[in-house]
């Protein structure tokens, strides 16, 4: 089944985009939404914004949470489940913080997406428009993210760069 990477600055209206065409497919068949939610609530204005965001989607969403392991939540998910995965980079930070192997986690991810029966977006911020950053650690994020999405729209059947709330298709 098809899988779409979904790119955009924050606040782009990436997940807008991600969750309205999710909805949409839901509505013309039997699928059932599934979000793949990667945040952790470290303080408490990120434990209100992961409800808000929770309560935004409604109860015709499916919620798991995945700070570090997604290939993992998609594996007992099958053929008429509708995925969203949101966020790569928030994943990225968590693997990193938690001193994983991000390249065996990043190859992982794509093997997985690849082999996922049902449909999935993956939504990931852009983050290689900017400078470049003046400190190790996040020169070292920004190019595991650029990896990444290499590796990831090699893989996927469409890419979106979602800019202002305005989609481009890339593939």
């Amino acid at each position: 089944m098809p899988f779409t990477l979904v790119l955009g600055g924050a606040r782009s209206g990436k997940s807008a985009f991600a969750q309205a065409a999710a909805e949409a497919l839901a509505s013309e068949t039997e699928g059932r939404l599934v979000m793949i939610a990667t945040a952790q609530a470290f303080d408490s204005e990120m434990a209100e914004r992961i409800a808000r965001h929770r309560k935004d989607r409604g109860p015709a969403w499916t919620t798991l949470e995945a700070s570090l392991d997604i290939a993992g939540a998609l594996a007992p998910l099958g053929a008429k489940d509708i995925v969203v995965v949101d966020c790569l980079t928030l994943w990225l930070s968590n693997l990193m913080l938690a001193e994983r192997d991000v390249a065996t986690a990043a190859a992982g991810l794509v093997e997985a997406a690849g082999r996922f029966p049902g449909t999935l977006w993956l939504v990931s911020n852009e983050v290689g428009f900017g400078i470049v950053p003046d400190n190790t650690l996040a020169r070292r994020f920004r190019d595991e993210a650029g990896r990444l999405h290499q590796a990831l729209a090699q893989a996927a059947d469409a890419v979106t760069l979602v800019v202002a709330g305005l989609t481009l298709r890339l593939k």
